[in-house]
């Protein structure tokens, strides 16, 4: 970032600075040079790590891990890592909060005309401007609706049934989610990032809630102080509780969000250990043991074709019957140190959850190791498997995404030497990106993005300018960048379910960065001293973007060329967001050719194999909702108070060659 024009004090410390060039803190590499990060205990916990990926793989594709059976993350993911469906894909403004931070939704819908509606491109952007290179110029639409992704309907977890991959569940009455008093599909409250390369993120999701330190349970590392998985040093022995930290695992920490989230995955009360039970049973959020359950009694990928030539799981495929040639069981085993999946107790949880252990009755049986088939099982009890399913799911999944590394883009090619991979517009495009755009200032890096591991991990707060011209501190890598007013979405400047500041600045300011994050700050953060973090999001990466559209946390632009128009006219909240606004966030005064170059040079970012989705990008077959048949203002009733599903999307198997061809699929 540029160098500070202030003189401040901050924490007790004069900080001077003057206004002089700086180059990049992060120039443009191939990213083939940037090693992909990884926790240094993995080995505590993984023992084999190609067993570790093809259970990752499965997990991440698998329609059974859903409540209904039929949502998986891929289904969130499926398309360059992203969601490009256009129906029934609208939120409204429900982060919105007063000034004191108190929550204000707004519960309506104003592009199109409400739920189950199909987006259109005439809809974008959400903030229509009559000359989209002056933000200053008549405003033809608005809308603080966002472009997310849809998961679930409302409903109640009841129970999971071992070899039943739908839950028990018992519809809720949506209040927003519905048509005519019929509930149809929720959707997330800001828009999908992309999975590939998303392990470069020191945080992951758009508010950086899902921390670089995985706990084993859920996204938030050492902020939950109850977070405990179980171990058995001994197969006889009493297991214990027992709390760890991966560093370097937000992506795992990310995987287990989710599916205990009851828009994206689950019904509201859903706990990991049943999904691994049927996969498991039902959730209750944020303790993770019920998927573990549900999934041990299916076969893994059941409902989907893998291709004979996956890349990762080929060797398990059963070529044109659906599933895999093995079971979660042993696949866990085969991936994870046994003494987080074997013992001879069970783990009985009462409603209240608190925790004891009893030994396997003589009347269930049980494999070589010890493990109870799921459906012998009541209710509240859980095998040591099931259990401690959430660590399993998040260490594996975060393996199989770390393959996900897109670097084989022109642009990695011309860094590494040969200039003929780029067009000459993408050259002029580039020195713009560098230069007069001032993109790289947080696109940076091979990585293209200030939120990476590299360099965050040792400058994790930042002293900068804002757009005010006043200094303050902030998160590095969030940066406010005036998209939308800064209360419609709090973003990083929001709290977490502990009510803590997702901010790690004002968790430096509030005297807990050291007992949450297990470290001391790189600056120091005085009570008085001012921070801007409000209406900040985690900085995306560019690569592939191109195919990754709609842009921004709000999914509120369709098209690169929108997206320059809109960084050339200084953003569209630029004054009222001006306390917290990233400095470079202003007029640019680009030309229609600098604006075309500057597209030309994002499309050089692509990898082909992400096009194509060959290896590593090649997958199982996946059926995808997309809304309910009908419209915006009918919809059938199933029966139960939802609405029917109708024809689900199909995202066909590939395999290591790739070669789908997107004819007549969202894109």
């Amino acid at each position: 970032m540029t160098v500070i024009v202030a003189i401040a004090v901050l924490a007790g410390h004069t900080v001077s600075a003057q206004l002089v060039p700086q180059e990049p803190s992060q120039p443009l590499t191939s990213l083939k040079t940037v090693p992909i990060p990884e926790p240094a205990n993995l080995g505590e916990f993984v023992s084999d790590r190609a067993a570790a990926i093809r259970l990752g793989k499965a997990l991440f594709w698998d329609m059974q891990i859903g409540s209904d059976g039929i949502q998986a993350c891929a289904s969130c993911h499926f398309h360059a890592g992203t969601d490009t469906r256009a129906k029934n894909q609208l939120s409204p403004g429900l982060l919105r909060v007063n000034a004191d931070g108190s929550p204000n939704p707004d519960q309506t819908f104003s592009v199109g005309s409400g739920p189950n509606y199909t987006l259109k491109p005439e809809d974008f952007p959400f903030h229509k401007l009559a000359d989209p290179n002056n933000r200053s110029s008549a405003v033809l639409a608005d809308s603080n609706d966002v472009a997310g992704s849809q998961g679930v309907p409302l409903t109640k977890f009841n129970s999971t049934t071992p070899g039943n991959a739908q839950d028990n569940v018992t519809v809720q009455p949506d209040a927003v989610f519905h048509v005519n008093g019929t509930n149809v599909r929720q959707v997330t409250e800001r828009n999908t990032p992309s999975t590939i390369n998303a392990v470069f993120n020191f945080r992951n999701f758009w508010d950086g809630r899902a921390q670089d330190e995985f706990n084993g349970v859920n996204p938030f590392g050492s902020r939950d102080p109850n977070a405990r998985v179980i171990k058995a040093s001994r197969p006889a022995a009493l297991p214990q509780e027992v709390k760890i930290s991966l560093k370097n695992a937000s992506l795992a920490s990310q995987a287990v969000g989710p599916p205990l989230s009851s828009v994206e995955e689950s019904a509201t009360g859903r706990i990991f250990p049943d999904i691994g039970n049927k996969l498991g049973r039902v959730k209750r959020r944020l303790l993770p043991r019920e998927t573990g359950k549900k999934l041990r009694a299916l076969r893994p990928l059941g409902k989907q074709l893998v291709a004979a030539d996956d890349s990762v799981l080929g060797g398990l495929s059963r070529g044109r019957q659906p599933g895999l040639k093995t079971t979660y069981t042993a696949m866990i085993k085969a991936a994870f140190q046994p003494e987080w999946w074997r013992s001879a107790y069970l783990i009985n949880v009462d409603a209240n959850g608190n925790r004891s252990f009893v030994r396997r009755k003589a009347s269930q049986t049980a494999d070589a190791d010890g493990i109870v088939d799921p459906g012998q099982l009541p209710s509240q009890q859980y095998t040591l498997m099931d259990y401690n399913f959430s660590l399993f799911m998040g260490l594996a999944i975060q393996m199989y995404e770390s393959t996900l590394v897109s670097n084989n883009a022109p642009i990695d090619r011309y860094l590494e030497g040969n200039t003929g991979a780029l067009t000459a517009a993408q050259v002029r495009g580039k020195e713009l990106f560098e230069g007069r755009a001032k993109c790289i200032n947080c696109h940076g890096g091979a990585e293209f993005t200030n939120a990476s591991v590299r360099n965050v991990r040792n400058e994790r707060l930042e002293l900068m300018e804002m757009g005010n011209g006043q200094p303050a501190v902030y998160d590095n890598g969030f940066y406010n960048i005036g998209v939308r007013p800064t209360q419609e979405d709090l973003g990083v400047g929001g709290k977490d379910p502990f009510g803590n500041p997702l901010s790690e600045t004002r968790l430096a300011q509030q005297g807990k960065f050291n007992a949450l994050l297990g470290e001391s700050p790189n600056i120091a953060v005085g009570a008085g001293d001012r921070v801007a973090v409000d209406g900040a999001f985690k900085t995306p990466g560019l690569r592939n973007i191109e195919l990754t559209a709609p842009y921004f946390h709000n999914g509120g632009q369709l098209t690169l060329r929108q997206v320059i128009d809109f960084y050339n006219r200084g953003g569209d909240f630029h004054e009222q967001n001006i306390n917290n606004l990233d400095p470079d966030i202003e007029n640019l005064n680009l030309s229609e050719q600098d604006k075309d170059d500057l597209v030309e040079f994002l499309k050089a970012l692509t990898d082909d194999r992400v096009r194509l989705d060959k290896a590593p990008f090649d997958h199982p077959q996946l059926f995808i909702p997309n809304g309910h048949p009908g419209d915006a203002a009918s919809v059938t009733n199933d029966g139960t108070g939802q609405a029917t599903d109708g024809t689900l999307l199909e995202l066909p198997a590939v395999g290591r060659n790739g070669g789908r061809s997107r004819a007549n699929f969202p894109s």
